[in-house]
């Protein structure tokens, strides 16, 4: 088959109307947060923010694992991840907003008394200023954009000229390092971002549960996209079920590696038991927050995780996403549960929550269906693909 036969199908075009629409809904309903309870809209806002963002890096983050490892499960998703890793593009300039919005969120350390209760250390008044907020969030975006330039243009390189060896070459030899960067970066984001909202508490193994998280989201909604381009698309004659069911134990691995970072990070703190550590799990494990984290303790890990175990069920065009886009849904209530206690006790979702989600959602979706149909929904300059797609079912 040729680069032609592999376009996304006229589908993708209907889908990217319905976001599109989705998206400018929310947006106008955004606009009358910001005016009528910016307290409000803005803690709605950056949960949007984050989750849209680990859709980008969770895709950038499987990308170069598959460039690293070389494995076959990575062909069938590497447009998609891509494609999801080129719309990062938009979720920068969706990062402008919470720049204008920093007093509504971070006012534990913008408005810090300089000594008693509530005071910050010395390293903490160096670091957590509003100019070192700007300008390293302008060196995150940079590393993360050039990871992503360089990945997506190699990879028209090899579309071009697929005897190229050199540019595999390049790919393995950036993907290790990559992966690194991805995570120290990502790291030093989530604690800007998210963590800072409460500046007097800390976790050393945050940042990997972000990382964990954005690589569930972007698994599902790998899963999600390969499957409805196989019903009625380029894929429909190639995607097999050895193909799903090999991204269905990766979304359970991710599942498992989000469980056990969580468990890890409070254990240490519960053993440690210091008053300046349990606060944040005192507030989320007792009233209505506490509703919250066994809702995502049984729909975010114990029932993905059984019904991942099941064979049939990972090699199921019809149950897999299913399950795939239910642990999208359940990464936005886990990231309500870890920055919502910082503003309210109230355990409930705001119409603020749907308009942020639906408008950020909504565009991020639009831009990332276009992307996909820029290029051939597989790479076929990649040398593997033959053999990744070949019909060995018996």
């Amino acid at each position: 088959m040729t680069a032609q036969d592999y376009r996304a199908p006229e589908s993708i075009d209907r889908i990217r109307r319905r976001a599109l629409v989705a998206g400018v809904v929310g947006l106008l309903i955004c606009i009358i947060g910001i005016i009528k309870a910016p307290d409000r809209f803005f803690p709605s806002y950056l949960l949007a923010f984050i989750f849209v963002l680990g859709l980008s890096l969770g895709s950038l983050g499987l990308l170069m694992l598959q460039h690293l490892t070389g494995g076959k499960w990575g062909i069938m998703i590497r447009r998609p991840l891509e494609s999801a890793t080129r719309a990062l593009a938009v979720v920068a300039v969706l990062f402008v907003p919470i720049l204008f919005g920093m007093k509504y969120l971070y006012g534990a350390w913008l408005n810090a008394p300089p000594s008693g209760e509530g005071a910050l250390s010395e390293f903490q008044r160096s670091y957590l200023t509003p100019n070192g907020f700007r300008v390293r969030a302008i060196l995150y975006f940079a590393v993360w954009g050039i990871l992503v330039f360089l990945f997506n243009r190699w990879s028209r390189e090899q579309d071009a000229n697929p005897e190229d060896t050199a540019v595999r070459r390049r790919f393995k030899m950036l993907a290790g390092p990559g992966i690194i960067l991805y995570v120290f970066v990502m790291t030093f984001a989530a604690i800007d971002w998210v963590m800072s909202l409460s500046p007097h508490w800390a976790s050393t193994i945050y940042g990997f549960l972000f990382v964990a998280g954005q690589l569930i989201s972007s698994m599902s909604l790998m899963i999600a996209i390969v499957v409805l381009l196989a019903r009625s698309g380029p894929l429909s004659g190639v995607l097999q079920p050895r193909h799903i069911h090999d991204l269905g134990k990766l979304l359970l691995a991710f599942v498992m590696l989000w469980a056990y970072f969580q468990f890890s990070q409070l254990l240490i703190i519960w053993a440690g038991n210091q008053p300046e550590e349990i606060t944040f799990y005192y507030s989320r494990l007792h009233s209505q927050w506490g509703v919250v984290a066994v809702i995502v303790l049984i729909f975010h890990f114990f029932v993905p995780f059984f019904l991942l175990l099941s064979r049939d069920l990972k090699r199921n065009p019809k149950l897999l996403p299913a399950v795939a886009v239910w642990l999208i849904f359940m990464r936005l209530v886990d990231l309500f549960w870890y920055t919502r206690p910082e503003f309210t006790p109230r355990a409930l979702p705001t119409i603020w929550d749907l308009a942020a989600a639906l408008g950020l959602g909504g565009l991020w979706f639009f831009f990332f269906a276009g992307q996909l149909k820029q290029l051939p929904v597989l790479p076929v300059g990649d040398p593997k693909l033959a053999e990744a797609i070949a019909n060995d079912e018996h």
